[in-house]
């Protein structure tokens, strides 16, 4: 009976072969010991052979099954290299008609070996790919022939790449000095490392980043730290293509704010963020923030990598900076993904944008933030907090709605608001998030109704009061009509959206996050300085003379806003951040000033502890146009890095007070 004996031990190699995802080494030795078993039969008794023909048929299916699933896997690998190679081809030809020769040779070169080196028994793509490499191939040798004719002749030196202070297409640098000097570049230089990751500065030899690789792309610091929450869930990490067979970047024409969803990571502000992005896209037909992915196509939108490297340009600490991330993201045990996502299974720039922001603030276990610090990181608007203190004399409720309505309507603004602490009961009463961010989708004024429409980042949990789906007694015939909405069709599906009237907003939510957008302004100019932790005293009340000063001289009427940006380095510091920093303003003909209040500030500034300080000026007719900028913290225990942004409506000249210009040294020659 030795072939009993070789069919259990081919039995029990397949069986090891298979725990082991070996499934072609598995599916031999099942049939091997199918074979074998059905060779034996008829020696048999008949009650041995029903037996026996029951395991001849379980290892044959268990073959096929393996063998199914092995020409899947093949069958998938060839789908992915085929579309590795075609992007190849896609960023040849746009590195190519953007005049970029030897990256345009490069790419055709691997366009050209992916597409030898695929192997595949379907016709339609061998003769796709024959075409591909075929045309790839005339084109890289059409250009190694003009890069011989250009050898020939003397070409001039390329100038080095330089970091400019503008910092969007629409605003011209406002004086003469538009490169850095050394001890700014040093300041950058120091806070490019944040979290132990180094961002450096955004420049234009960036955007001939290499993204193809032999192998996926894996970031140095591709697994993030999780929080807690996704610790007890996570099973792997994964990339788009192992999840759907189409992965894209994006789906349709357009980003859909309602599309976006909200998990387990604590990033409310930064997913309504995204949301009032999405919708300013879609609404004004401009990109805002998927111009800041890369790679792009030849329209310059940005497209899914099957190499899963990906580039994120966002506003840190001053300026523009790179951010290089994977495709890599976190997977449960339940077969779902433990980060913000598209309700679009097989869209992934929500998951990827939030990976880059995460890395940049040290991991996926983040503290939380607030919209004007992620809105300006995404996009560089221009960030304002206005709080709602309805027992302040110096609130204007009546005039902040109009602004705010006024102004999202024409799109010079972005908009969310946050609640602040809630009780249990009035958490569950009104259905609201103790300490959440919103997004603001639209504000209108309807019959003297002030209302906002909301959007709950978690997609799901919305508002129960006064112009709620729930609420009958206020949506009349008159005004469903003019805001098209129909509360009962709404109440059928619990998406997080919701419309609420103004006199809630004030009664149950605690501040504004506004963020302008730089267009506004036609001038800009910025400072990157340093703030020894040993240069003036601890607590500046009574002395102010070893501040940082500034001169601001305005050419002509208008407005200039004031943006003091402390540079964060460390999520400690962000997470429990003790800086109270504030700019105060004097009317003095720009001279140096020693005492808080002498002369009296033009405008007192209040010490907060955000990383991001606005401050306004109305030049108007006879108007002082030299003023002296102060700034200033309220009880200094370290080092601190920021940036002075200005922006105009006027030509106006920022520049670095010198306290103490003339030195004269005592003392032996």
């Amino acid at each position: 009976m030795s072939d009993l004996t070789n069919a259990s031990e081919a039995a029990s190699l397949a069986v090891r072969f298979d725990v082991a995802g070996e499934t072609e080494k598995a599916a031999e030795c099942y049939r091997t010991a199918a074979r074998l078993l059905d060779r034996i039969m008829d020696r048999l008794p008949p009650e041995k052979q029903i037996e026996l023909r029951y395991k001849v048929r379980e290892y044959l299916e268990r073959a096929n099954l393996l063998l199914e699933k092995t020409d899947r896997t093949q069958q998938a690998e060839v789908e992915r290299a085929v579309q590795q190679c075609f992007f190849l081809m896609e960023q040849a030809l746009d590195a190519d008609n953007a005049e970029q020769t030897d990256s345009a040779l490069n790419l055709y070169m691997q366009a050209v070996e992916f597409a030898v080196n695929i192997k595949t028994d379907d016709t339609d793509v061998k003769t796709n790919l024959k075409n591909l490499a075929k045309k790839a191939l005339d084109r890289a040798e059409q250009i190694k022939g003009l890069k011989k004719l250009n050898s020939l002749s003397i070409s001039k030196p390329k100038n080095p790449p330089k970091i400019q202070r503008e910092q969007s297409v629409h605003l011209k640098v406002s004086g003469k000095n538009a490169i850095y000097t050394e001890e700014e570049k040093e300041v950058l230089r120091t806070t490019s490392n944040i979290n132990n990751n180094c961002f450096l500065p955004f420049m234009d030899i960036d955007l001939s980043e290499r993204f193809q690789y032999a192998i996926p792309f894996e970031d140095r610091a591709s697994e993030l730290k999780l929080s807690a929450k996704q610790a007890q869930e996570f099973d792997c990490w994964i990339r788009p293509h192992e999840i759907c067979t189409n992965p894209m970047l994006i789906v349709g024409d357009r980003i859909d704010c309602f599309s976006i969803k909200q998990t387990i990571v604590s990033d409310c502000s930064f997913v309504a963020s995204l949301a009032v992005s999405a919708l300013y896209e879609k609404r004004f037909n401009k990109s805002i923030i998927t111009s800041i992915i890369y790679p792009k196509n030849k329209n310059k939108v940005p497209v899914y990598n099957p190499f899963g490297k990906y580039m994120v340009k966002l506003h840190l600490n001053g300026v523009r900076r790179k951010v290089i991330i994977d495709d890599r993201l976190p997977y449960s045990r339940q077969r779902r993904l433990l980060c913000s996502y598209s309700s679009n299974r097989n869209e992934f720039w929500v998951s990827l944008l939030e990976k880059a922001y995460m890395k940049v603030m040290g991991g996926y276990d983040f503290p939380g933030s607030n919209s004007n610090i992620d809105l300006h990181a995404l996009t560089g608007w221009i960030p304002e907090r206005s709080a709602i203190r309805n027992s302040d004399e110096d609130f204007n409720a009546d005039a902040l709605y109009e602004t705010i309505r006024t102004r999202l309507e024409r799109g010079d603004v972005l908009v969310t608001v946050a609640t602040g602490p809630l009780s249990d009961a009035q958490a569950q009463r009104t259905g609201l998030v103790p300490t959440h961010a919103y997004a603001v989708l639209d504000v209108q004024l309807v019959n003297g109704v002030k209302l906002l429409k909301l959007k709950n980042p978690w997609s799901h949990l919305r508002w129960r009061g006064n112009y709620s789906e729930l609420d009958a007694a206020h949506w009349t015939a008159r005004l469903r009509a003019a805001l098209r909405y129909d509360p009962d069709s709404a109440a059928q599906y619990d998406n997080g959206v919701f419309w609420i009237d103004y006199a809630s907003i004030l009664n149950f939510f605690d501040v504004f996050y506004l963020n302008w957008n730089p267009a506004l302004f036609q001038f800009t100019y910025c400072i990157h300085q340093k703030w020894d932790a040993g240069n003036g005293p601890a607590k500046d009340a009574y002395n102010i003379g070893d501040n940082p000063q500034f001169s601001l001289q305005v050419h002509g009427k208008g407005v200039v806003w004031l943006l003091l940006t402390r540079h964060i380095t460390n999520i400690d510091d962000f997470r429990d951040n003790k800086e109270y920093i504030a700019l105060l303003v004097y009317k003095n003909e720009g001279k140096h000033v020693y005492y808080p209040y002498d002369p009296e500030p033009y405008i007192d500034g209040v010490r907060i502890n955000s990383p991001h300080y606005l401050c306004k000026i109305i030049v108007g007719e006879g108007s002082t146009d030299l003023y002296t900028l102060v700034v200033a913290q309220f009880e200094k225990t370290k080092t601190i890095y920021y940036t002075l942004r200005a922006y105009g409506t006027c030509p106006f000249a920022l520049s670095k007070h010198e306290p103490y210009p003339y030195v004269k040294t005592f003392g032996r020659s």
